[in-house]
């Protein structure tokens, strides 16, 4: 038995790039940033924020919804499979690209309040009354 499953919560770092097919077929790729805090060592030292950037590859309806909904800066939750792929350039010369493939989406920026949150991160109350 295997399992090749990602789990990403982050921020679009840029609008997908949707690719629409003579079959109506759609594929849509952008970037996804998730970044780990950074902290104050108790002997002083800073430790810096690392931001991480993936590749995201979305397919079929989740394509669909990528093109309609989800623009640079939004916050996403992702479920996907790593997969890595590769390809030759015109100097002959061999690439390789790791990327995530979308099998789950969750929109976590309110649409009317894109540009608030992009701004500053809002807290929620624990209760859902």
């Amino acid at each position: 038995m295997s399992v090749n499953k990602v789990i990403l919560l982050g921020n679009v770092g840029q609008n997908p790039n949707v690719k629409t097919f003579q079959d109506g077929g759609k594929v849509a790729n952008f970037t996804l940033a998730t970044t780990k805090r950074g902290f104050t060592l108790k002997n002083g030292t800073k430790v810096p924020d690392q931001t991480e950037w993936h590749n995201i590859c979305a397919t079929g309806g989740l394509a669909k919804v990528c093109e309609g909904y989800v623009t640079k800066g939004d916050r996403l939750y992702i479920e996907g499979e790593l997969r890595t792929r590769s390809y030759e350039d015109k100097s002959k010369i061999k690439h390789y690209i790791t990327e995530i493939v979308v099998t789950s989406l969750e929109l976590l920026t309110p649409k009317g309040n894109a540009q608030q949150s992009q701004q500053a991160p809002q807290t929620q109350d624990a209760s859902p009354f």
